[in-house]
């Protein structure tokens, strides 16, 4: 993926009032790139931490998502910059294929065939959802079409990967990237109610309960607690895309996550450590519907990314939530 030389052209950026996405508008913002901000219009108005997120920052246009690919095929692709196209249905308990397939799937395909019309730079974002249950890995360089997700978001995300690879390689954009995000976590994510991340979660049991719920084991071989997830603080996912749309990629498929499991344990204590409350956890059973699809361990590999020029740490978990306790206590009403 390559950067158009006009740094004077706006960029948009779908899911602009979504979690990574109006982080991500606000950084561009911040660093002198001019943004069309693509969403729902009522997001931007009912989400409490827009206003944080953009502060002084407004981009340049505001346009409607459904109103937003008629627009897009009006344009000249001289006047634009690119696309980096974060909105989608996240929502990985929601069951109807149908809706899941026209917003993520097949929306994605068609912002996908404008950019490569119009000869537009494309970065989107995927999902770590694709990668099933793991018996796999987690390895960008395997073929997609190996991977069976466990879930329909999961599947939305993983047909339009194969079709990225396949079918969509012949009227592709001029330079594109699709990046795999695992477990992010970080301010902005209110909204998401029960699908934000298990940190804000955790922060919302302590301040209400006193304690952290965390799911127990039903694996022979792995105590309570000692379920992993490849946890990626907010900020360092947008460090990453904002340097990849400055910077450049080679085109594909990218993982974005640390590079390193930890496990529920570690962010629960992360969590009341950044709370400086005493820890206090209780195991409750998994229910039982999602135990068969329930995942034990991710881990991004991350090799590509990185010899794609893109080497930087990673924000711990502790550090992480630290940070993002020190930004949310000054969103909510009250704190405990």
């Amino acid at each position: 993926m390559k950067p158009k030389k006009n740094s004077n052209l706006p960029v948009i950026v779908t899911g602009a009032a979504g979690f990574i996405g109006a982080r991500l508008a606000s950084r561009l913002l911040g660093d002198g790139i001019r943004v069309i901000a693509v969403d729902e219009i009522s997001n931007f108005e009912s989400r409490p931490e827009i206003t944080s997120i953009y502060q002084d920052k407004a981009p340049e246009k505001t346009i409607g998502r459904d109103d937003f690919p008629d627009w897009l095929d009006s344009r000249s692709g001289s006047k634009i910059a690119g696309i980096i196209h974060m909105g989608a249905c996240t929502d990985t308990t929601q069951y109807d294929e149908i809706y899941l397939d026209k917003v993520n799937t097949a929306y994605t395909r068609r912002v996908w065939n404008s950019a490569a019309k119009l000869g537009l730079p494309l970065l989107y974002a995927s999902s770590a959802a694709v990668y099933g249950d793991g018996s796999m890995g987690y390895d960008d360089e395997i073929l997609p079409n190996m991977f069976s997700p466990l879930n329909p978001y999961g599947e939305s995300k993983h047909r339009f990967d194969v079709w990225a690879l396949g079918e969509g390689q012949k009227a592709r954009p001029p330079t594109w990237a699709g990046f795999r995000f695992f477990n992010v976590y970080g301010f902005g994510e209110a909204h998401k109610k029960r699908m934000a991340s298990v940190l804000y979660q955790a922060f919302v049991q302590i301040l209400e309960q006193g304690e952290v719920h965390l799911f127990r084991s039903h694996k022979e071989g792995i105590a309570d607690g000692h379920q992993s997830r490849d946890f990626i603080f907010v900020e360092d996912v947008v460090d990453v895309l904002a340097h990849v749309w400055q910077s450049g990629l080679p085109d594909g498929i990218y993982n974005l996550g640390t590079g390193r499991a930890r496990t529920f344990l570690d962010l629960a204590n992360a969590a009341f450590a950044a709370l400086e409350r005493e820890v206090k956890i209780r195991f409750i059973d998994t229910p039982a519907q999602i135990r068969p699809r329930y995942q034990y361990f991710t881990e991004a590999r991350m090799g590509k990314l990185k010899r794609g020029g893109h080497i930087s740490s990673f924000t711990s978990i502790e550090e992480g939530a630290r940070r993002y306790w020190d930004r949310l206590k000054k969103e909510l009403p009250a704190n405990g």
